[in-house]
């Protein structure tokens, strides 16, 4: 399409099937807009951008060591002329950065209608600043007091539950040659061995890289309780608990067959069941 701008970007999230689900997705919305670097935190980032100079660069807002929005104050210092695309699951980020109009957003998971909005309301932002004079750096202001905000929201906690990242709402995971987004609110237990995690809800069984000990520290702790080593089971999910013929004790889900064991160390959690 000839009203279609061609331009680059850098993606920048640490979950890798994170980045290939946007770069697919961009490439069905946007199929001009060449990625040309991704990176797994926000020092990367910085990096890929000082090396390649993109039109575009997409940040996850939380990533760990420097932040997107850290990188992102960085980027806009050094890098004049860069649009910045965050890319969050909290909303309160997403809005201020919306209404502020100096940037724009994509919530997790992306969506390819609301991509479609994004790719478009970028390609207007572009090609106004290719027809403004040169030197010309509309907005700066704005950019640097918006992003000076959302550090401080970041460092706060961003007005979630507890200080750091919000809980985790979506797992994404392998199901058969398809990567799917799972709700988190959908799954029934998490279960590792040496290399997978596998992921349950009541009618897929899908598997994921990610160890339980991460999984534990990004998941709600009221939600999901660590029962063994290996397992997190969905508190909403529990049935009830049972003892085997040597007394240890099986939780049982509902919506499964399964019937989880819980180790010593966590029977403190049944008590009175």
């Amino acid at each position: 399409m000839s009203d279609v701008l061609p331009a680059t970007a850098v993606l920048a999230d640490d979950e890798r099937l994170m980045r290939e689900q946007l770069r697919a997705r961009l490439a069905e919305v946007w199929p001009e807009l060449r990625i040309v670097a991704e990176a797994r935190n926000g020092a990367e980032a910085v990096a890929r951008v000082d090396e390649h100079r993109p039109d575009l660069v997409f940040l996850d807002i939380r990533m760990p060591g420097m932040t997107g929005v850290e990188a992102a104050r960085e980027i806009a210092r050094r890098a004049d002329g860069c649009e910045i695309v965050f890319i969050t699951a909290y909303d309160q980020y997403a809005l201020e950065a919306f209404e502020q109009g100096v940037c724009d957003y994509v919530l997790k998971p992306a969506e390819p209608e609301r991509l479609q909005v994004t790719a478009q309301r970028l390609q207007a932002r572009l090609r106004a600043r290719r027809a403004a004079p040169a030197g010309a750096a509309p907005q700066a202001a704005e950019l640097q007091a918006l992003l000076a905000r959302l550090a401080s929201q970041l460092q706060a906690g961003g007005g979630t539950p507890a200080a750091g990242p919000a809980p985790l709402r979506w797992i994404q995971a392998t199901v058969g040659q398809q990567i799917q987004m799972i709700p988190v609110e959908d799954v029934l237990f998490f279960i590792s061995d040496e290399k997978y995690t596998r992921v349950q809800t009541a009618t897929i069984e899908a598997l994921i890289r990610k160890p339980i000990k991460e999984l534990a520290e990004e998941l709600d702790p009221q939600l999901f309780w660590q029962i063994h080593r290996s397992t997190l089971v969905n508190a909403k999910a529990i049935a009830g608990v049972s003892r085997d013929l040597r007394g240890r004790q099986r939780v049982a889900v509902r919506g499964h067959s399964a019937k989880l064991e819980v180790s010593r160390s966590y029977t403190h959690l049944f008590k009175g069941m």
